[in-house]
């Protein structure tokens, strides 16, 4: 099972990126799916998720209104739409997937069961 993730880069405050996660070696949609990001010196913390088939979608406080999360099951793809992009986004994003019987989405990067390697993010002010 591999994540890789892409879409990362240097941005202006209030410019927008799109991340992809393209999932391979498994049919994700068993998985639940979520990004999480990490910034310098700062523990790992959640972004967004979405339920197995996409049909709701959950976010950090901090994103919501900003950021949309969706997937494409049918080519085993993630995606995260960043717009209003400021300078505090400024981290390393990363994918994940959980299964999940249940469809029980988790915003505890410890109960996420594959990563990707990540893709950074930089937004200047």
């Amino acid at each position: 099972v591999q994540l890789q993730a892409s879409g990362g880069g240097l941005v202006q405050a209030g410019g927008s990126l799109r991340l992809s996660c393209a999932a391979s070696g498994y049919n994700v949609s068993y998985y639940v799916m979520g990004w999480f990001r990490q910034a310098p010196g700062q523990e790992r913390e959640f972004a967004a998720a979405i339920t197995r088939s996409g049909g709701s979608a959950f976010y950090a406080d901090s994103v919501k209104g900003r950021f949309t999360i969706s997937r494409d099951n049918a080519k085993n793809t993630l995606y995260l739409q960043m717009n209003s992009l400021k300078s505090e986004d400024t981290a390393v994003y990363y994918c994940a997937a959980k299964f999940s019987r249940s469809g029980f989405v988790s915003r505890n990067p410890g109960q996420y069961d594959y990563w990707g390697q990540g893709t950074l993010v930089t937004v200047s002010s």
